[in-house]
């Protein structure tokens, strides 16, 4: 395992209480967070409700591997060529894409590119930080949190990344959505009895912002749904005529298909 005071290849803060490191259990936004506190973790957690973890979910249910991808590089076309695989397109396009309900279409191809502007590009980022990455929404929160509890050893560090969104100057805008999911895996993982231990190093229990995260989803769990349609993101998906895409992302834990990517993609378990 990781040491708590390992030293992260690529650790964006400079200051040490910033990595969280007393906590097995950690939490932060966007890539400078996940830069943060993901080097010297076990396993990171890329939680982007609305849209790219909710979409590999649905792809992994259906037999399709999802390679995630940065966003509006010009060589994705090549990179999907190279993998035999159907690069996914603007929701405006109307076939594959960024949208959960188009993976559910007929006649998809056995692998698909993904890019996006937040979850995928923060996959892409940790791929070489972490020995795991794990893409969780609300659809399989209960599911990867079993699997995390069943497969990693009692010490190890997990590192949860909300992906939120982005303001129109490429600033992060914090996403209740991706606050509500990445609680929804840690409420998993207490259930699991998972991160409630006192290690040989110090570390212990669960971070305050992955506490807070369990609480604000415990909050809107009896109201989820109404709580994604009602929330900014959803709203501006709705407004924009994908408001399946936001019911879609409120079917918790509907699926069991754990999302470790591997190789470059995210495969069926």
């Amino acid at each position: 395992m990781n040491g708590p005071g390992s030293s992260p290849r690529h650790a964006y803060s400079a200051n040490a209480a910033h990595r969280q490191l007393p906590f097995a259990v950690r939490l932060d936004w966007g890539l400078a967070g996940a830069l943060t506190v993901a080097p010297g973790a076990d396993i990171a957690m890329v939680v982007d409700v609305l849209s790219f973890t909710t979409c590999v979910s649905v792809a992994l249910d259906r037999g399709i591997e999802v390679f995630p991808y940065r966003w509006q590089d010009t060589s994705a076309e090549d990179f999907a060529a190279h993998h035999q695989a159907q690069l996914a397109g603007p929701r405006s396009g109307g076939g594959l894409s960024l949208s959960p309900a188009s993976l559910r279409s007929a006649g998809l191809p056995e692998r698909v590119v993904l890019p996006s502007p937040n979850g995928s590009e923060l996959c892409h980022a940790l791929a070489g930080e972490v020995p795991l990455v794990a893409a969780v929404c609300l659809r399989n929160a209960a599911a990867t949190a079993d699997w995390v509890s069943a497969n990693l050893p009692e010490d190890a560090v997990v590192a949860l990344v909300a992906a939120g969104e982005r303001w129109p100057d490429g600033t992060l805008r914090p996403a209740v959505e991706d606050q509500i999911g990445a609680g929804a895996f840690i409420a998993g993982l207490a259930a699991a009895g998972k991160g409630g231990y006192e290690a040989g190093d110090g570390r212990h229990g669960y971070a305050p912002e992955a506490v807070a995260a369990m609480a604000v989803y415990e909050s809107a769990e009896p109201r989820l749904r109404e709580m994604l349609q009602q929330c900014s993101s959803g709203r501006e998906l709705s407004g924009a005529g994908y408001a399946g895409d936001v019911d879609i992302a409120a079917e918790l834990d509907q699926s069991d298909s754990v999302a470790i990517l591997r190789d470059g993609a995210f495969r069926p378990l």
